[in-house]
């Protein structure tokens, strides 16, 4: 029987009425030192130990018989275990050949199950490794050194490499690439390095965080790795990459997928031409440059930036005119393509609502010791958020539409609005690339 279904029975049979009136009245504290829950787990425990005891020497405490068998009990030994709930002090009982070893609570253990899923869950959360260690001395009464801790959260190191290793699709039709500053100690230095995130999405329209990848400065040799180890996780073709316009980008996708096609964020083409142009005139100047990209073709758009040149705008703004301008060959792509596909490959945003959560997770720390750690937490923050978001789901399944209040998938899961649609456009667009893994 379930634990929770067990102390719900108890509760209404009133078995506990007592207690609860001696934990009303204050005479019984439930945590922290001489608390009843922190006793009631001893309790358990040593009780549980006591049984794989007497399992063990094949015999009961007390059994009129135990002479007769070779293995007998030896005392008691103290030891203090770190739980969700504070310190329990046990007394672990030995046996005289020395031969007992405990499943319950194992050798050399210190902590029972539980407090290290919440030390990764703080961390994933946001929190430093002296946040955590003060939240569990001053919640729990637990003092676990720093060092503990950050080896308590390296435990996911190997699940963190083999995530980042894995096996990939051969092809994605749509792969979004962006990435967040982070600080990193680098020697006696603490530099600025972007964490660049590559999100892939499948014939299903559902989304995958693909890898995560550090570096100080962007280049070509950068880039054409990051393209590298993803071509020998297995994708042999890429339809399109929707990118921020990063340096050396486009020359490395093409160098590993010849075919595929590099379509310029145009959200972030936006805000780079409106790096110059004076606040009070920003809403002025986007009305003005829209007929640009929500142009029925490339000529018609080539049109509209002409005209938005000659115009006082473009004239006042120059730099606006030239940032399009740079942009123009990889700003095109998407023009080619109907409605319901250009709003699946016209901006990052889809990932945009990604980094804006892993920043909340990032901005709590000064600076990471090392590029590992950026990505051990990245990858934590990554699951903790689908976790929660699950969780929230779940306890929203059945509601009306209108009562629902969980947030959707994050990245993980996540399907691409009108992506039926977007396939189909693309199946005409790209038959013989497409078609095969169809």
């Amino acid at each position: 029987m379930p634990g929770s279904k067990a102390a719900a029975e108890l509760a209404a049979s009133g078995a506990l009425d007592p207690l609860f009136a001696q934990i009303d009245a204050g005479e019984i504290e439930l945590t922290g030192d001489g608390g009843f829950i922190p006793a009631l787990i001893k309790t358990a425990l040593e009780r549980g130990l006591a049984t794989e005891l007497s399992d063990h020497l094949g015999y009961d405490k007390g059994a009129a018989d135990a002479a007769a068998f070779p293995n007998s009990r030896n005392g008691t030994t103290p030891k203090t275990v770190a739980t969700q709930v504070g310190d329990v002090d046990l007394a672990v009982p030995r046996d005289r050949a020395g031969s007992f070893t405990p499943r319950l609570v194992p050798k050399g253990s210190r902590r029972l199950g539980g407090l290290d899923e919440m030390i990764i869950s703080l961390y994933a959360g946001g929190m430093t490794v002296r946040d955590i260690a003060h939240h569990l001395e001053s919640t729990l009464g637990t003092e676990l050194s720093h060092e503990t801790i950050s080896n308590i959260t390296d435990e996911v190191a190997d699940a963190v490499m083999e995530w980042q290793a894995r096996p990939l699709d051969a092809l994605y039709p749509v792969i979004y690439l962006d990435a967040i500053v982070v600080k990193v100690r680098d020697g006696a230095h603490v530099v600025n390095k972007a964490a660049h995130i590559a999100v892939g999405v499948d014939f299903d329209g559902v989304k995958h965080v693909l890898g995560i990848w550090l570096q100080q400065t962007e280049g070509a040799k950068f880039w054409a790795g990051v393209c590298a180890d993803l071509a020998n996780r297995g994708i042999r073709d890429v339809l399109i990459v929707c990118c921020d316009g990063l340096t050396g980008l486009p020359e490395a996708i093409e160098a590993t997928w010849t075919q595929a096609t590099v379509q310029t964020c145009v959200v972030h083409l936006i805000r780079a031409a409106m790096r110059f142009v004076g606040y009070g005139d920003r809403k002025s100047v986007a009305k003005a440059l829209k007929p640009i990209y929500t142009a029925a073709n490339a000529e018609a758009a080539r049109i509209e930036l002409d005209a938005f040149a000659d115009s006082n705008w473009g004239k006042k703004y120059p730099h606006a005119v030239a940032t399009w301008e740079a942009a123009w060959e990889r700003f095109t792509p998407f023009l080619a393509f109907p409605p319901e596909l250009r709003r699946v490959i016209y901006t990052t945003n889809s990932i945009e609502s990604l980094n804006y959560q892993l920043r909340k997770v990032t901005k709590n720390r000064g600076h990471f010791p090392n590029d590992e750690a950026v990505v051990k937490l990245l990858w934590l923050a990554i699951c903790n958020i689908e976790d929660k978001r699950a969780r929230q789901r779940d306890k929203d399944r059945g509601k009306p539409a209108g009562e629902r209040k969980a947030a959707g998938r994050l990245v993980e899961g996540q399907v691409v609005t009108n992506w039926k649609q977007a396939l189909a456009q693309l199946a005409i667009a790209y038959p013989d690339r497409i078609n095969p893994y169809l």
